[in-house]
């Protein structure tokens, strides 16, 4: 199997040799390239081809928030992007996801935490971490929804199975495959088939865009 490419990109060389040395350990995974600014970093990304970016949030010449944005834009699915800040808070959270981010990880985070969310984010799922999602929920549910719900996704809704439809409202609620599969005594694979098949009708590439989707429509 091929390694997964990962380009490292943040303002502090230190942080960045330190990432490095991180992601090089894990056979999976190798670094293809380093950028100090989201400017560096979208050149980057087409001469590189990375399979993952991971984004600081805070930088100069252009922020992660910016960076991420055009990334997505620019490479759609092929580039995935895990931003990794100091900052987990609603604003940072929801901005980068807006933007197109799969992953949002904190710099606090374990070493093997890290490797997995490149790995996850890789393999097509999105990699939050818990002080991430715990503020996305947070804000979403502080936030009131939109008074009438996008058309194109009530319609979408209603073609979801009954199950499809469980397992989204919990993906939206913060449980895990394993979590969901123990409430609905069903296995993490199903729990996974039923969730792909829900993010196929609803036309979602990952679980971020899963918790907004449930929000707007008014089932969070």
């Amino acid at each position: 199997m091929s390694r997964v490419r990962v380009l490292l990109v943040d303002d502090q060389q230190l942080i960045r040799l330190g990432l490095r040395g991180i992601l090089e350990a894990d056979e999976r995974l190798t670094v293809v390239g380093e950028a100090g600014d989201g400017r560096e970093a979208l050149r980057l990304c087409a001469s590189l081809e990375p399979h993952v970016v991971l984004m600081d949030l805070r930088m100069p010449i252009m922020n992660g928030v910016e960076a991420t944005q055009e990334i997505h834009e620019k490479h759609g699915s092929s580039v995935q992007v895990v931003v990794l800040t100091t900052f987990e808070t609603d604003t940072n959270v929801l901005a980068a996801l807006k933007a197109g981010a799969a992953g949002f990880i904190s710099k606090g985070a374990a070493p093997d935490a890290l490797v997995c969310a490149v790995l996850d984010v890789a393999s097509g799922q999105a990699a939050l971490s818990q002080g991430a999602m715990q503020s996305v929920l947070g804000h979403l549910r502080a936030t009131p929804a939109t008074a009438e719900p996008p058309r194109e996704l009530l319609d979408r809704l209603t073609s979801l199975t009954t199950r499809e439809r469980e397992v989204v409202i919990a993906v939206a609620s913060g449980l895990s495959n394993d979590e969901i599969g123990v409430q609905m005594f069903i296995s993490p694979f199903t729990v996974k088939t039923h969730l792909n098949r829900a993010m196929s009708k609803l036309g979602l590439s990952d679980r971020a865009q899963v918790v907004v989707a449930v929000r707007d429509a008014g089932l969070l």
